[in-house]
């Protein structure tokens, strides 16, 4: 596959990441470790599926303590500490801080071999940033206006995490995709047992809540680490960490077509931004198509 085919590929994960939002809105009253783990182990599942056609493909769990370290440090660690963080402080700022990541994927991809670093690059991951802020913010600048509080402590590491798996990620290009499955399933035993210890049980009073976890598990929890991790390995990592800041776009404008947000004008404001940022970034991709 092309590099701009892989490319492609991870920006579905991206894409999928923008439904977290909405379908964790109609699971919400599950506490945060047994939505973890419910839906992780779906994740889970997704990839075990393929192993029926490939039965070979269960041999990509044989890997060093090192890769499950990352993957399985990579994953619970960021959620772990994500839902700590809007527990403990607004999720608005919360969601600030943590979208520093594609900055941090953009700006220290220029330290891989074989990766260079360009100026549109940054002019396309400011843009980005930008228009991720606006639409995060609603343009509204009266942020971290009740002082640091314990959850902007704990989302700070957020974007180190999360750009510090994808960067590793990228270093393990010989490591099959098909890990994944063993990195959700590990997570959610984990968050199993953070919920045990920490939280009370609380199961889904609907079917809609039910479709809604099972919708959470199968695409933004499932198929979209597998994506992200193949178009990872194998596509233009500067242009995924530029397109990255679609996500919280399409989180947006997907809650208002379901009636969940509002429309504002600093939707409008950030699709511009934002869509300007992902050209630029990209502009080395539209040369090779």
């Amino acid at each position: 596959m092309s590099r701009s085919g892989a490319t492609a590929i991870g920006f579905l994960a991206i894409a999928m990441w923008a439904t977290l939002a909405a379908l964790s809105s109609l699971a919400v009253v599950i506490p945060p470790f047994e939505l973890t783990a419910i839906t992780f182990f779906i994740g889970s599942l997704v990839g075990m599926a393929s192993w029926v056609k490939r039965p070979t493909a269960v041999k990509a769990l044989a890997q060093n303590w090192k890769v499950w370290a990352l993957g399985v440090g990579g994953l619970f660690s960021y959620h772990a500490l994500y839902f700590a963080a809007v527990q403990n402080a607004p999720a608005i700022d919360v969601s600030l801080i943590a979208y520093l990541w594609p900055t941090l994927i953009v700006v220290l991809s220029g330290l891989l071999p074989g990766e260079k670093i360009r100026l549109h690059h940054i002019i396309g991951t400011a843009l980005g940033l930008l228009g991720a802020a606006l639409v995060i913010s609603h343009g509204n600048t009266q942020v971290f206006v009740g002082g640091i509080q314990l959850g902007h402590l704990l989302a700070l590491p957020l974007p180190l995490i999360w750009a510090g798996y994808s960067l590793l990620a990228r270093t393990t290009k010989k490591v099959p995709t098909d890990v994944i499955a063993g990195f959700c399933l590990a997570t959610a035993v984990l968050s199993g047992l953070a919920h045990v210890m920490l939280e009370p049980t609380i199961w889904p009073q609907s079917a809609g809540a039910w479709a809604a976890i099972g919708a959470l598990g199968f695409f933004p929890v499932g198929v979209a680490f597998y994506a992200w991790d193949f178009g990872l390995k194998h596509g233009d990592i500067f242009v995924l960490g530029a397109l990255s800041y679609c996500s919280p776009l399409f989180s947006t404008l997907l809650l208002i077509a379901t009636g969940l947000a509002t429309f504002h004008w600093s939707v409008a404001l950030a699709c511009v931004l934002i869509t300007l940022g992902a050209m630029i970034a990209a502009k080395d991709t539209f040369k090779r198509i």
